[in-house]
């Protein structure tokens, strides 16, 4: 009993560490590209900040940010349908 508690706090313990480096980056490029987006030229309203953060916030409601909680929802689904198929069948 103990065993499987111990791994599941020691497997969200770097399941926590993966998706928040990979939460980062993710939005180090959103960034990146969002300042290179404003410094070609076009027609921003607004000063640079303004339209980083405005970028960033609509990067927080898309796809790509939500798809980055999969690195909790996948191992841990992993283990359960493993867990299932070697006790139950």
């Amino acid at each position: 009993m103990f065993g499987w508690l111990r791994l599941a706090v020691i497997g969200l313990f770097f399941l926590t560490i993966i998706f928040f480096c990979l939460a980062w980056y993710s939005r180090s490029v959103r960034r990146e590209k969002l300042e290179k987006q404003f410094d070609e030229g076009q027609e921003h309203p607004g000063p640079r900040e303004q339209f980083i953060e405005d970028g960033l916030k609509a990067y927080e409601g898309s796809l790509r940010a939500k798809l980055i909680w999969g690195v909790y929802v996948i191992p841990i689904v992993l283990v359960f349908v493993t867990l299932y198929v070697t006790n139950f069948m």
